[in-house]
């Protein structure tokens, strides 16, 4: 059975509360960044900061019709600072952030998608969030030129809806992925920055040590930077963090022990 517009739109309504808006957690200085993520980083920050003057005062409304938006794609592997970038664009902006992943993107509903998608841009519009997409590749995929089932069509569906409501969305959009050479090549060309998040090499690394390695815990300062920066080679940011929450936990446990 096929709804009506009045019906549509009313389900669009209820699916915006599905995509709440929130603080943003980390700010520019919680993130470390290569020399080239730097530069990008204050190209996008002096955009969006700069905006008014860039599409009225220096007329580039004309050169680019939707100008209203700013589009970013961050991309790389896990654990690369990809979603901490994404929350300090939040906090430069002083806006709230609205995240959104694929699974909540998706549905097993025909024509269920397609609303998701329009729910989420028109909540960010209304609260004037942030809105950032995580695993953006499942859906800004590559459209399929062979449509063979209605799962096939759908998928087509939610990439022109998506499409549009990026050419009519007025705010900040996020993109971020692990598989940016699967992206379309339709939102390429919508997307104005493009920031790789590679693995850190030795000199980023080290500075991720000394950043995450805080005073607040024991015996944190005695520790060798220089060898964890070696050892380490081939770790995320993600990864060092995670084995700092590890190696803290273990010794707090025989911290413990000692104790009984």
């Amino acid at each position: 059975m096929i709804k009506s517009d009045d019906a549509r739109e009313k389900d669009i309504l209820i699916l915006e509360e599905l995509f709440e808006p929130r603080t943003p957690k980390y700010n520019i200085d919680d993130i470390i960044l290569s020399v080239n993520q730097k530069k990008e980083f204050k190209a996008i920050v002096s955009s969006i900061k700069n905006h008014e003057i860039l599409y009225s005062e220096w007329g580039l409304s004309k050169l680019d019709k939707y100008g209203k938006r700013s589009m970013m794609n961050f991309y790389g592997p896990p654990g690369t600072g990809k979603t901490m970038s994404a929350e300090a664009i939040a906090s430069y902006m002083k806006s709230s952030i609205i995240e959104v992943n694929y699974a909540e993107i998706e549905s097993k509903y025909v024509g269920e998608t397609p609303k998701n998608i329009v729910a989420a841009f028109r909540k960010a519009e209304k609260t004037r969030s942030v809105l950032f997409f995580d695993e953006a590749d499942s859906i800004l995929g590559k459209r399929l030129t062979k449509v063979t089932q209605a799962a096939d069509h759908g998928v087509n569906v939610s990439r022109s809806v998506m499409l549009r409501q990026m050419d009519l969305f007025s705010g900040v959009v996020v993109f971020c992925s692990n598989l940016f050479e699967n992206y379309d090549q339709a939102f390429i060309r919508r997307i104005l920055y493009h920031i790789n998040f590679p693995i850190p090499n030795k000199e980023l690394r080290c500075k991720i040590w000394e950043k995450l390695l805080i005073d607040d815990i024991p015996g944190a300062r005695l520790i060798n930077i220089d060898l964890l920066t070696e050892y380490s080679d081939g770790m995320t940011g993600g990864d060092i963090k995670n084995s700092i929450i590890s190696a803290a936990s273990h010794a707090i446990q025989r911290k413990k022990s000692n104790k009984i």
